[in-house]
């Protein structure tokens, strides 16, 4: 018993020093002071001046942008790949799952400077183009590993079975297997995004000088100047979204599993 509670008190310990900073910001969100533990009063100044501000507006819209297209790219490859590895044979299996791993245990600077130094021997410039690029290389690998328990959970048999009912590989593909892996591919989407929208290394050597995200927006406001106290409102969205995110991410895959139980039940 004793034991049950200073456990829990541990892990309860290491939450609140884990996100005391973020509900920090929030708290001061609600303030116009420009440093944060200064009160000024209750208000919600800042939010307006938030949208007031063109420049992290900009940041902002980019950041979602690349967040969104490299995820979407990241998701449709590793999903793919996941599915050719789970039927490919156990050494191709073998290979193609180390070398996936290779992205998620390599420092993220490494990365960025080999794709930098691809980029230009290949007389590539920095644009839109390479940082897809780049935040692809980052989040594919985690996609895959979000899909590939899904595929291992799955009845082998049910896909053989749909062909054997005359659907053809591309129907089956559609209609059996994705329907079945869906909370994996949603899991790694949402996975990919969050990398994506968190990333500064990849972004920084990969990005045209003019292309600006949250990330680099604000580092580059730090070297010259205190954070703008809009900024602290602009933490509470995404705090609010990361949330959201998780929640319907928990709620798509318990549903899932409960469909899942009852079709089993049934049978």
């Amino acid at each position: 018993m004793v034991k049950k509670i200073l456990a829990k008190t541990y892990v309860y310990f290491i939450l609140f020093l884990m996100y005391l900073p973020i509900f920090l910001l929030i708290v001061f969100s609600f303030t116009d002071s420009d440093s944060v533990g200064v009160w000024n009063g209750f208000t919600f100044k800042l939010y307006g001046d938030l949208f007031k501000n063109k420049e992290l507006m900009t940041a902002v819209g980019n950041t979602i942008l690349i967040a969104f297209v490299s995820a979407i790219v990241s998701t449709i490859i590793g999903t793919l790949g996941a599915i050719g590895s789970y039927y490919s044979k156990k050494r191709t299996r073998k290979v193609i799952e180390g070398i996936t791993q290779l992205p998620v245990v390599n420092a993220e600077i490494v990365m960025a400077l080999s794709l930098a130094v691809l980029f230009v021997a290949l007389g590539f410039s920095f644009s839109f183009f390479t940082l897809v690029i780049g935040h692809v290389v980052l989040t594919v690998a985690f996609v895959f590993l979000s899909v590939k328990p899904k595929l291992q959970q799955m009845d082998p048999n049910i896909y053989e079975a749909a062909l054997d009912l005359g659907a053809t590989p591309r129907v089956a593909l559609y209609k059996v297997m994705l329907p079945e892996i869906l909370p994996g591919i949603v899991s790694g989407f949402m996975l990919s995004l969050t990398l994506s929208l968190d990333d500064f290394v990849i972004t920084q050597y990969l990005k045209n000088p003019s292309f600006e995200t949250i990330s680099t927006y604000i580092q580059k406001i730090l070297a010259k100047h205190p954070v703008p106290p809009e900024v602290r409102a602009l933490t509470t969205f995404i705090f609010l979204i990361a949330v959201i995110i998780v929640i319907i991410n928990n709620v798509s895959a318990y549903r899932h599993s409960k469909k899942i139980n009852s079709m089993k039940e049934g049978k």
